[in-house]
């Protein structure tokens, strides 16, 4: 049979396994399983509800909760109407959901609970053509309805109506080219565009990831990150074409007893996830007393050393070799086992993406028997664009294309990408999907290039100055830096903004002289710029743009940490331009050690 959208999918094991279970999930206290048949059944009887409370064909519905199983059996039911899943981060905030169900012409949105629907009510005049809102969890405001509805009543709408007929007409409309999602990513300095997916893109990503092997049906995938991500969503398509397990995590809080619970084989997350791991490892064996501490002390250094060598294709010297083996046997085979029970002691291998991961923490589980996979992609290209291999894997760079997927460096270092996973472009913006896809290639916006060698692409740069925290969130620093600024009225001249590849946003200010001095008058304060920036009344001021600022972001955003600085910017000393435009690079460069000092543990 002829697999024409992801709905196919589903039937397929649905008619080969039909009791095998298709996902595990917590519910009071216990993992319960969902068997394949048991999915198909719940997502058509949602479907059928979502087409008697008026979801048309083509229609836009957006979901907006954390991940649940809940989130992809409404996902499927979405599709199973005919209609189009647009994910909304659960972290947004009230303008950022408006603006998205806005742009999309969202005319339905599922939320997680109250607090989700809150966001909604409070611009529901600015969003005339969501006819309803349905409350998956708890009891919705009385005031609030008849506009917000329980997923009971919901469901209701859906028994016994007799519309089995129309679910498998809609099915049978969704083609290859049809819609399956518009996912809303990060815009560099305006707001987000909507990425389109197709059936056909996220059916050729699962169809590449059984083509390499890399999942097996006895897997057990362990899943946390957000659903609105494409990392996730590539994720839930590939364990639509491979059919093992997905088991869902409680919350990222509850990862380590959920490993112990689910005991997966494999697992995704973003940096942050293994920097967490790396930590606790590193700390407890630099705090172990006498000569176990100091072996791993060595064993860490090593570890680093021969990984910077070998990335060069380089190799430790013979004597410092053989320390090096005796010292993976000692003590690194045995912080691995420690480690892999943390996992739930069946962990095959583990994938990170969304972000860089750093080398010396790659190097370190790999010197520990530990394998972790890195993959690179972006939302336009379904996420799972290039992948190191199993057996293979390059640490320091992202590895090879999927299959069927091509990658070239253009003149000026630009990462091209071409191949089925491609986005057919931008919702309602075909000036931007022009400026991207040239002759069928996407112009990522990053810089890199192919290893000599072994042809493993490597990530050099950004071409762009969008920020991808530690935990894979991408932010457009000016938008920050903008907001403080207008914020402070005049007080804050720079704002630089600072978190790529760390767990938090910082920044570094500097303020306008002559509005200094009037504040100083205010407060009865004197002294140079340099004194007056030290005052802590002056920095109280600061402190309270911030937090006005961060009030309006979604956590991940938020400026967490910042520094006034003694001196502003200027020409002469090189953070300006001659057009007055800040130098990035070289503030990040020279500001290095605050920086520093912001991460330090």
């Amino acid at each position: 049979m002829a697999t024409n959208n992801i709905l196919d999918l589903v039937e397929a094991h649905v008619a080969a396994r039909p009791s095998a279970t298709a996902l595990v999930y917590k519910a009071d206290g216990q993992y319960v399983p969902l068997t394949w048949s048991e999915l198909r059944d719940r997502v058509r009887q949602l479907a059928r509800s979502l087409i008697a409370i008026g979801v048309a064909p083509g229609d836009r519905v957006a979901i907006v909760s954390n991940t649940r199983f809940e989130w992809v059996v409404t996902d499927l039911a979405i599709v199973a109407a005919g209609a189009v899943t647009v994910p909304i981060y659960p972290s947004n905030v009230a303008d950022e959901c408006r603006y998205v169900a806005d742009n999309a012409g969202v005319r339905l949105v599922v939320c997680e609970d109250r607090s989700q629907v809150g966001k909604f009510l409070a611009v529901r005049d600015q969003l005339p053509e969501v006819f309803a809102v349905v409350q998956m969890t708890g009891e919705v405001e009385a005031d609030a309805e008849p506009w917000v509805r329980t997923m009971g009543s919901v469901l209701a709408l859906g028994a016994g109506t007799g519309l089995e007929g129309q679910l498998d007409e809609r099915r049978a409309a969704l083609g290859p080219e049809s819609i399956l999602s518009i996912i809303y990513t990060s815009g560099t300095t305006g707001r987000p565009k909507g990425v389109i997916m197709t059936h056909a893109n996220m059916l050729y990503e699962a169809r590449a990831i059984n083509e390499l092997g890399l999942l097996e049906t006895s897997d057990v995938q362990l899943l946390f990150l957000p659903l609105a991500h494409s990392f996730a969503r590539t994720l839930e398509m590939c364990w639509l074409g491979t059919a093992h397990v997905l088991a869902f995590a409680e919350s990222m809080a509850t990862i380590k007893q959920n490993l112990g619970e689910v005991r997966p084989t494999v697992m995704a997350g973003v940096p942050r996830v293994f920097e967490k791991f790396f930590s606790a490892v590193v700390d407890k064996g630099l705090a172990t007393p006498g000569l176990k501490g100091k072996l791993f002390a060595r064993a860490l250094e090593l570890s680093a050393e021969h990984g910077e060598l070998s990335a060069h294709h380089r190799r430790l010297g013979p004597i410092a070799a053989l320390e090096f083996a005796v010292l993976r046997k000692l003590v690194l085979a045995k912080v691995g086992a420690a480690v892999m029970q943390t996992l739930g002691g069946r962990m095959r291998f583990m994938l990170t993406g969304g972000a860089p991961l750093a080398t010396k923490i790659a190097w370190f589980f790999r010197d520990a028997g530990i394998e972790i996979l890195e993959g690179y992609g972006l939302t336009e290209t379904a996420s799972g664009t290039v992948l190191t291999r199993r057996g293979a894997n390059q640490i320091g760079t992202v590895g090879h294309p999927l299959p069927g997927t091509e990658a070239k460096i253009a003149a000026d270092g630009e990462i091209l990408l071409r191949g089925p996973g491609i986005m057919s472009g931008y919702w309602r913006d075909p000036q931007s999907s022009a400026e991207v896809l040239i002759d069928g290639w996407f112009c990522t916006g990053d810089i890199g290039e192919i290893d000599g060698q072994s042809g493993a692409l490597r990530i050099t740069d950004r071409k762009k100055d969008l920020i991808v925290t530690a935990g894979g969130e991408n932010i457009a620093p000016q938008k920050l830096e903008n907001l403080i600024k207008s914020e402070s009225d005049g007080l804050i001249s720079q704002c630089v903004v600072h978190g790529d590849r760390r767990k938090f946003m910082s920044a570094v200010v500097t303020l306008d002289e002559g509005s200094l001095r009037e504040l100083g008058k205010h407060r009865g304060l004197s002294g140079s710029y340099a004194e007056l920036v030290g005052r802590p009344e002056v920095r109280g001021e600061v402190e309270a743009v911030v937090e006005r600022v961060n009030r309006g972001l979604p956590s991940y955003e938020t400026i967490k940490k910042f520094a006034i600085l003694s001196a502003e910017f200027s020409i002469e000393t090189g953070e300006l331009t001659p057009k007055l435009s800040v130098r990035r690079k070289l503030v990040n460069t020279k500001f290095a050690d605050i920086f520093a000092g912001f991460y330090a543990e």
